[in-house]
């Protein structure tokens, strides 16, 4: 609702510079009388601006609960608790501290590099990445995600980290909430 009403506020405003300029424009191809013309536009641009900045401001704040990095923790897994993972990327691997999820766990991962900066991308079977951040060495990044499917995920390096970049590669198998897959 409130980004509806923002795009809507931004199309406005974004019209009312069309006519500024458009108007601007049409005024500056008259041979006389430049300067309070320039004024006019001058004006009109200013308040366009100010308005922009409120529109804009405004916008954002309404948005920001929609964006999906505000409250890692407020969501919990269907065993009601979010389990930390640590991981760490060195050449050419990833470590973690559990490899065992099942569909509807939340997961924190917590992410670091012993050697040099990898990037870590979580993909699910499709190979479509899901989650990302990067690992670093001496700093600490942490990536929030929910299993809602079943299978094999795949964590890649994201960052070209050296000669063995493209075999920087974990998978990870997601059981179905009954802990068995459908016919075994």
């Amino acid at each position: 609702m409130y980004q509806l009403i923002a795009l809507y506020l931004t199309v406005f405003f974004e019209f009312l510079l069309a006519l500024a300029f458009a108007f601007v424009y049409g005024e500056s191809k008259r041979t006389s009388k430049y300067g309070p013309i320039q004024e006019k536009g001058y004006t009109i641009r200013k308040y366009y601006f100010f308005g922009l900045v409120v529109v804009m401001g405004i916008a954002t704040f309404l948005t920001l609960d929609d964006l999906p990095y505000h409250s890692a923790h407020a969501k919990e897994s269907a065993s009601g608790e979010v389990k930390v993972v640590d991981v760490l990327g060195l050449q050419y691997n990833w470590e973690m501290s559990e490899e065992s999820f099942t569909v509807g766990d939340k997961v924190e991962f917590n992410v670091t590099a012993k050697d040099v900066t990898h990037g870590f991308g979580l993909y699910d079977e499709n190979l479509e990445l899901v989650a990302q951040t990067q690992a670093m060495p001496e700093y600490e990044n942490s990536v929030y995600y929910t299993f809602e499917k079943p299978g094999t995920y795949k964590i890649l390096c994201l960052e070209y980290c050296s000669v063995g970049h493209h075999v920087m590669v974990k998978e990870i198998v997601v059981k179905p909430e009954g802990g068995q897959a459908n016919g075994n």
